[in-house]
């Protein structure tokens, strides 16, 4: 499947996911829709749908938006950020360009201990029963019940 941003998938954008994925905006922390969502399945690119995150990767950071510990794929690209004063790493997702939040190395150490933090409205998620129907069969495997942790 070609993954691409266009003109209308971004006119069908929310206000809010709009300001997120092509303007950098950040939601509130706490308001997202997928900050306690913890059902099988994965997340994709709400402008290009190219996936991004299983739920196998999500976890409970307590720090108000969704945390995965690692990406689906090489989909998601890292950016250096140097504004609001910080010199932080942006993450973008690789073909629909979407700013998506930004990746910090104090997730879990058994994990990794990375900490991707990404803007529900930077997502879709697809359930599991929905993936092969949606074409996103090919990551079933890496779908399994999530670590409430």
């Amino acid at each position: 499947m070609a993954y691409q941003k266009t003109a209308d998938a971004v006119s069908r954008l929310t206000p809010e996911q709009y300001r997120v994925t092509q303007q950098n905006g950040t939601e509130r922390a706490f308001t997202g829709e997928y900050d306690h969502h913890f059902e099988p399945g994965i997340y994709v690119d709400v402008v290009s749908g190219e996936p991004l995150f299983a739920s196998s990767a999500k976890y409970n950071s307590g720090c108000g938006w969704p945390a995965f510990t690692k990406p689906i794929d090489g989909n998601v690209t890292e950016h250096r950020d140097i504004s609001h004063g910080m010199i932080r790493t942006e993450v973008r997702s690789r073909h629909g360009d979407s700013h998506l939040g930004h990746v910090f190395p104090d997730g879990p150490p058994e994990a990794g201990g990375l900490r991707y933090c990404i803007n529900s409205a930077a997502l879709r998620f697809v359930p599991r029963d929905r993936m092969e129907a949606e074409g996103y069969g090919q990551y079933l495997s890496q779908v399994q019940e999530p670590h409430h942790g």
